[in-house]
């Protein structure tokens, strides 16, 4: 199976639009014995963007788990990063997986290859020693390239060792001071078509003495007559400021998202609340 684009021969979202997704592979994340930094990252770097994510998986280190989530993302068309796992430790599943859920053969990426190289000469040369291409360790490193044939490769700029893309789904390393850049780098290479920034705006109040079932009706035709602006409720018992109380707003493009919460506030007259802060984010 040739993947020589980004997109090449895997489903697109038919409406043109791109949905963002990730998938966080590793035991050490659902057993606890590290904390996962990569979603709230995604999410701030997708932000700066104008975009969002739609949805997250965590995985642990089951190759069938692994390979089930992966099929789901080639099938989506979505936009996918998958961090974690590419390494080439016994632990390690994702190349193996990617490449079973595609049908597709491994191969060592002659880009990868050079690149894994050029890293352990670097290395040998820092500690004074002799670079033998033929040395088992460094023979075994060169797994790190081996992706699912026809993969393109995902710059590392922190220790030459890349990554690599399969259409639309990005695999990078689970370290976070090599996975952000290289998401940023996805981003900003294969998507600027998609970016929306200061084309999305979100516009909430605090709303005191309410409740959701109560305002849901309002809601309910916020969203009927406002096409394409999503209403959201946030409730919170025990708000360090604003104590019990609903955050009450609408997300979508600017102009309709200020008439749409204009009608909001119109429609909240009736229930006689008492409204706190306003809050703008775009």
């Amino acid at each position: 199976m040739q993947l020589t684009q980004p997109n090449h021969q895997l489903p697109v979202n038919p409406d043109n639009a791109r949905h963002f997704g990730m998938i966080i592979i590793g035991d050490e994340i659902l057993s606890g014995k590290r904390s996962d930094k990569h979603l709230p990252k995604v999410i701030e770097l997708l932000k700066a963007r104008g975009l969002t994510l739609a949805y997250a998986e965590y995985v642990g280190d089951e190759p069938e788990r692994i390979t089930a989530a992966l099929r789901r993302a080639f099938a989506s068309g979505d936009v996918v990063f998958s961090t974690g796992g590419i390494g080439a430790t016994p632990d390690d599943h994702t190349r193996q997986c990617a490449a079973r859920a595609l049908g597709a053969d491994l191969a060592l990426h002659p880009r990868a290859k050079a690149l894994i190289e050029q890293r352990m000469q670097d290395v040998a040369l820092e500690q004074g020693k002799t670079y033998d291409s033929g040395q088992a360790d460094n023979l075994h490193r060169l797994n790190m390239g081996v992706f699912p044939q026809g993969a393109e490769i995902i710059p590392n700029p922190y220790n030459k060792i890349p990554g690599f893309s399969c259409g639309s789904v990005h695999f990078v390393p689970g370290f976070p001071v090599m996975a952000w850049p290289m998401i940023e780098w996805v981003l900003d290479t294969h998507y600027p078509a998609f970016f929306a920034k200061d084309r999305w705006l979100e516009h909430s109040v605090i709303v005191f003495g309410a409740m959701e079932a109560t305002l849901t009706p309002l809601m309910e035709a916020i969203e009927r007559d406002f096409v394409g602006v999503k209403v959201f409720s946030l409730p919170s018992v025990d708000h360090p400021e604003y104590g019990r109380h609903i955050e009450l707003g609408v997300k979508g493009a600017p102009d309709a998202v200020t008439a749409a919460f204009a009608a909001l506030c119109d429609g909240l007259t009736p229930f006689q609340v008492k409204l706190g802060p306003e809050m703008v984010r775009s």
